[in-house]
């Protein structure tokens, strides 16, 4: 089942691995939206900068540290979201309890081990 992905943290850097998420994503056939901090484009994905609504988003998986999350806090709330993928370094125990309030899963893990593995 394809799963709509929201990247944010997103990064036309080929040595970060939101540029390598956008890319296993792509290859694994998942619509992908991407924000960052600068636009460009990824695997044919166009990284915008600014945080516009979409809809049926499945996933979220984040790139941003705990610091500057919270300016997305009640984006991705909004976004309503089926889970949020938190990789190494954006454990965020704080954004956790918000998200569950609203029933939204949260994930501690690393999205491309997720999709090596087959359990993205």
């Amino acid at each position: 089942m394809n799963k709509k992905t929201l990247v944010l943290g997103a990064s036309t850097n080929p040595s970060r691995y939101s540029y390598l998420a956008i890319n296993r994503l792509v290859e694994n056939n998942h619509p992908v939206i991407a924000i960052g901090l600068k636009e460009g484009i990824v695997s044919g994905v166009e990284i915008l900068t600014n945080k516009p609504h979409f809809d049926a988003i499945d996933t979220v998986t984040l790139y941003v540290n705990p610091k500057n999350q919270e300016e997305y806090y009640q984006y991705i709330i909004d976004l309503n979201p089926k889970r949020v993928i938190f990789n190494p370094g954006t454990e965020n125990p704080e954004f956790y309890d918000l998200l569950k309030e609203k029933d939204i899963k949260v994930e501690v893990a690393c999205t491309l081990v997720l999709l090596g593995t087959n359990q993205y």
